[in-house]
């Protein structure tokens, strides 16, 4: 099994959706997990409530078992098949600063942080990316 690793800063909503949204459409051969560059302890429980209304809408079950954010160490990008970054003019500054043999090896997607993007394109924008990955994974 191949894994895709989603990073953004604070694995609490954009990686986790992207994440959950990937692990649910059943890729085979493949799984999705996400780390975060820079935890919060601001964030209120395990994952931005909005990011399990989310699925429900899409028709999918949320998890029954929600993790709290995990921070993203150098064993997660070794792991990893493929690695996307959700928002580039955010996270390269992070990867590079903390991980800078990795900052070209991971692309990097266009999905600003709340308040610079409303989550509901932020959302849309997460599924158009999960779906083109999908299908470039299927004709692999």
């Amino acid at each position: 099994m191949q894994t895709v690793l989603f990073i953004c800063t604070g694995n609490y909503y954009r990686s986790r959706y992207a994440e959950l949204l990937f692990n649910v459409l059943q890729v085979p051969g493949w799984c999705a997990d996400s780390r975060g560059l820079r935890l919060s302890m601001a964030n209120l429980g395990p994952i931005w409530p909005p990011v399990l209304e989310r699925l429900q809408q899409r028709g999918f079950s949320p998890p029954h078992e929600v993790r709290w954010p995990l921070a993203l160490g150098e064993e997660e990008l070794v792991r990893a098949a493929l690695v996307i970054a959700l928002d580039e003019t955010e996270h390269r500054p992070l990867i590079q600063q903390h991980f800078p043999m990795w900052a070209d090896r991971i692309r990097y997607w266009q999905t600003p942080d709340l308040p610079a993007l409303p989550a509901e394109v932020a959302f849309h924008r997460i599924e158009q990316g999960v779906q083109a990955l999908i299908d470039e994974l299927q004709t692999r």
